[in-house]
């Protein structure tokens, strides 16, 4: 009898779960839309390991996440800021993320830290989770999805199919830190604040608190005065949206938000910029800037032909983890010496 293929969870380090686009059209019934809180990640993760781009991935927070393959090779693939440790029969070593590996029975992964942000998402060649509601995306307060409707726990064990026979892949230069502003569109309770509330909110940075999670993160800077009452009758939730409560400290809500809320909105991150918010670690400060919805528009088209441009980049590692690209790529015979002569001679 053939062993079954497992990739186990040694560790889910401060917190991991599995994750795929989210669970659409349950709004209404008050189902969030969980799923990823990094799609770029999701995707050039997911392209690194060989699968479609919806395939679920497990998403961590904080690193700390350590994995192991059981029963045969599995292919696990990166994408994030982290440094990797690689244990292959008691031997380590230290690898740099966006990239694919394949871990050989017994082959040990552990995000040993990250480099910024908190947030790296793993793609696992084959993972298929059972959906519920149309996703396989972890949404623990009603125990949806994943494995048993629960975040990822030590020993947890995913089946999955023994790794195939390619060559690794990698993304040639690692995504850097992005320091610029976060984009806001205004509204939809954006006239609950006066003009000089709304100016000052795009000119002081505001820090992330430790109050900071999948369903949002709450931020401390310049009290956010209300105009009139600091409630509203509830309405409808996004990912993005900037509720303000009666403290005046604003909090943006993420993918496992709640789907309605009865604080006003003054904002909506795009979704070009909420990642970025999603992976702040606390004590991060953020700074905002206002744009129109056909602004927002606009950089979401461009960080899509971004993403795409990004895709476009991935080629294969050569055995030993060389960067085939980069190795051919340079220039390798300026500066050669002749065999006969200790002069430099330049090609």
């Amino acid at each position: 009898m053939t062993a079954e293929v497992t990739l186990e969870v040694v560790s889910p380090g401060a917190y991991a779960s599995v994750q795929d686009a989210g669970r659409r059209g349950y709004r209404r019934y008050g189902v969030p839309v969980a799923g990823v809180l990094d799609a770029r990640g999701m995707r050039l993760a997911n392209a690194l390991a060989g699968n479609e781009p919806g395939t679920p991935v497990i998403e961590a927070l904080d690193g700390g996440l350590h994995l192991a393959a059981r029963g045969g090779p599995v292919r696990v693939a990166v994408a994030g800021p982290a440094e990797l440790e690689h244990a292959v029969a008691g031997e380590r070593r230290v690898l740099d993320a966006w990239r694919s590996l394949t871990l050989a029975d017994g082959d040990s992964l552990r995000v040993r830290r990250l480099l910024h942000g908190r947030l790296v998402v793993v793609a696992v060649e084959g993972l298929a989770v059972p959906p519920v509601l149309g996703s396989a995306s972890t949404y623990p307060r009603a125990a949806l999805g994943g494995l048993d409707g629960r975040a990822l726990a030590p020993g947890a064990r995913l089946p999955v199919p023994a790794a195939t026979a390619r060559r690794e892949l990698t993304l040639p230069k690692p995504l850097r830190a992005d320091t610029r502003p976060i984009r806001v569109v205004p509204g939809p309770q954006a006239d609950h604040f006066a003009p000089e509330t709304r100016a000052a909110f795009a000119e002081a940075g505001y820090q992330v608190t430790a109050e900071a999670d999948r369903m949002g993160v709450r931020l401390q800077g310049p009290v956010l005065a209300h105009q009139g009452a600091p409630e509203i009758v509830s309405d409808a939730i996004v990912p993005g949206a900037i509720q303000v409560p009666g403290n005046g400290q604003p909090i943006v809500l993420l993918a496992d938000a709640q789907t309605a809320g009865g604080y006003p909105k003054i904002g909506t991150v795009i979704g070009a910029d909420l990642a970025r918010v999603a992976g702040a670690r606390p004590g991060e400060t953020l700074r905002f800037a206002w744009v129109t919805a056909e602004q927002g528009e606009q950089l979401a088209r461009a960080a899509e032909a971004q993403t795409q441009a990004l895709l476009a980049t991935l080629h294969p590692l050569l055995p030993g983890g060389v960067d085939e690209a980069a190795l051919y790529g340079g220039n390798l015979v300026s500066g050669v010496v002749h065999a006969l002569s200790t002069e430099y001679r330049p090609a």
